[in-house]
């Protein structure tokens, strides 16, 4: 009689995924609490703030993470269209007054039963499992250019217009670059894409241009230096971090750039907040653990028996990897500023909640690829 694999087993996690998904959070919670303690003291007279909120996220997104280990991601091609509706709504109540918000010139939250919520981060789950059940089901027609592509643009763009009025144009970035990866391996012929791509780079210069602080952040991040005490002033700021900590860093908490000096320290810029705390070990460590999760993740992808796993497994991990890619992209200033958070580290229910959730159901792929 065959044995069984021990990844049959009910009880299995994949420990390349959990544990450093684990370490991440953990060191998430710290990071958190270091960068946010002299602004809390400061808003809320409260230096552990900030902390017990992200204490609370991470215990929330971890039941979840558990939850979709053991609830069948196959249950999402079910309600793919009901996610992507809701999605949809939720943007939209966004802009309706009493159930959104604005903060820092932007209007991206809704606030239900006294919290805050992004609805933004589940539109990109919602697009990603539409995609995974769409390219399965039409993977004999996606040569054809009406079925290929051109409903899957559509999707993409709606939530494009109702993301770009929020104003958030580095979601729609990510979006964007999730959406043609999940394309390209979904089968969509390569010159149906480049041709989306050559029609539409023309209305993202355009975006891009016709607000002046968009332009001044594109101007600055060419030479950061002659606009540090103007568009330049956070990615200065950011240098500053990473050369102070060296190799070793600062120390935790001895860190002086988000001591009033660097903005948003506890979410947009956490990543410089951990290269002048912690160093160039520190970093390297990060980078180390995210890759790792890169890496599982297109594994299971790969290995994946069903087709619509497959394509969810890659989707949910490209999405987790580029919003890595573009917030410290930021930080060490190969990318214009763009309010990204990093996956697991910066502070913010939605996104920590959600990627853990995602983590979850990537996990529960893997367990299944071979049942």
């Amino acid at each position: 009689m065959q044995l069984a694999r021990k990844t049959d087993h009910p009880l299995y996690f994949d420990a390349f995924l959990l544990f450093p998904v684990l370490i991440l959070t953990g060191i998430g919670v710290v990071m958190v609490y270091s960068a946010s303690s002299h602004i809390a003291a400061e808003k809320f007279g409260d230096s552990a703030y900030f902390l017990k909120k992200q204490v609370l996220f991470a215990l929330v997104g971890i039941g979840l993470m558990i939850l979709f280990r053991y609830l069948s991601y196959r249950l999402l091609r079910v309600m793919a269209y009901g996610i992507l509706v809701a999605a949809i709504a939720l943007l939209g109540a966004v802009f309706v007054k009493g159930f959104g918000f604005s903060a820092n010139g932007a209007t991206r939250w809704l606030r239900l039963f006294g919290f805050s919520f992004q609805p933004s981060v589940l539109a990109e789950y919602a697009l990603i499992i539409y995609l995974a059940y769409s390219l399965n089901k039409k993977q004999e027609k996606l040569d054809d250019f009406s079925i290929g592509l051109l409903p899957h643009v559509f999707v993409l763009g709606l939530f494009a217009v109702l993301i770009l009025l929020q104003p958030d144009f580095g979601s729609v970035v990510v979006f964007g670059l999730v959406t043609g990866v999940m394309l390209f391996v979904g089968g969509t012929r390569v010159v149906h894409l480049l041709t989306s791509f050559i029609f539409l780079l023309p209305a993202a210069v355009y975006y891009m241009m016709k607000a002046e602080y968009r332009l001044s952040r594109l101007t600055s991040f060419l030479d950061p230096w002659r606009f540090q005490n103007d568009g330049g002033y956070q990615i200065v700021h950011s240098f500053m971090a990473f050369g102070t900590g060296g190799i070793w860093g600062t120390g935790l908490g001895g860190g002086y750039q988000k001591l009033f000096y660097l903005p948003e320290p506890h979410t947009d810029f956490i990543f410089s907040v951990i290269g002048e705390e912690l160093g160039l070990w520190g970093v390297s460590l990060v980078l180390g653990l995210f890759l790792a999760l890169l890496w599982r993740g297109i594994i299971i992808a790969r290995t994946s028996c069903d087709r619509f796993g497959s394509l969810l497994a890659l989707g949910l991990t490209a999405a987790i990897s580029f919003q890595v890619f573009v917030n410290t992209g930021v930080a060490v200033g190969i990318l214009p500023t763009k309010g990204i958070t990093l996956p697991f580290l910066s502070y913010g229910g939605t996104s920590l909640v959600f990627n853990l959730a995602a983590v979850g159901v990537i996990m529960n792929i893997g367990h299944k690829r071979h049942v």
